[in-house]
């Protein structure tokens, strides 16, 4: 058969995975414990400095103890050590400390607090995935997951 009367195959298009340049979100940070045992060695090397003591012990003071002390509390949260702060996260396990927002400022979010976002009622996967700095289908899986366990913990087997 002459080249000419041959059926043309177009090549089939690849997927290619998206461009990170694309997405406006920044990766998130994990810091082990090492690497924050040895920043701290490092730091105590150093003299304190008394203003910055005199801050963290203010700092203290203030801090809320409960949700009652901080539902109408200024906005952005800058207690970061709370749990329900959305800037970090600690695992439990290991000890290591995952930056949610490694570009941004504590300021710099629209929303700080879990509890808040959680009063607001219910939002989309791409409002939480925007909040979350995470993707619409990892909030998905997330969700998943958090039922699941939850009807395990219940002893319900059955899936919904």
């Amino acid at each position: 058969m002459p080249e000419s009367m041959k059926p043309r195959v177009e090549p089939r298009a690849r997927l290619e995975p998206p461009d990170p340049e694309d997405d406006d979100r920044a990766r998130s940070r994990t810091m082990s414990r090492k690497e924050m045992a040895r920043d701290l060695r490092r730091r105590q090397l150093v003299e304190p400095d008394p203003e910055e003591l005199r801050i963290m012990e203010q700092i203290e003071r203030l801090r809320p103890r409960t949700r009652a002390d901080c539902v109408n509390g200024p906005r952005p949260c800058l207690f970061v050590s709370c749990k329900h702060h959305l800037y970090l996260d600690v695992n439990p396990r290991s000890g290591s400390v995952k930056l949610n927002f490694p570009d941004k400022e504590i300021w710099e979010l629209a929303h700080t607090c879990a509890l808040d976002v959680a009063d607001q009622g219910g939002i989309t996967l791409e409002e939480v995935g925007e909040i979350m700095n995470l993707t619409r289908e990892r909030v998905r899986q997330v969700e998943a997951l958090g039922l699941s366990k939850l009807r395990a913990a219940s002893g319900d087997e059955e899936e919904g």
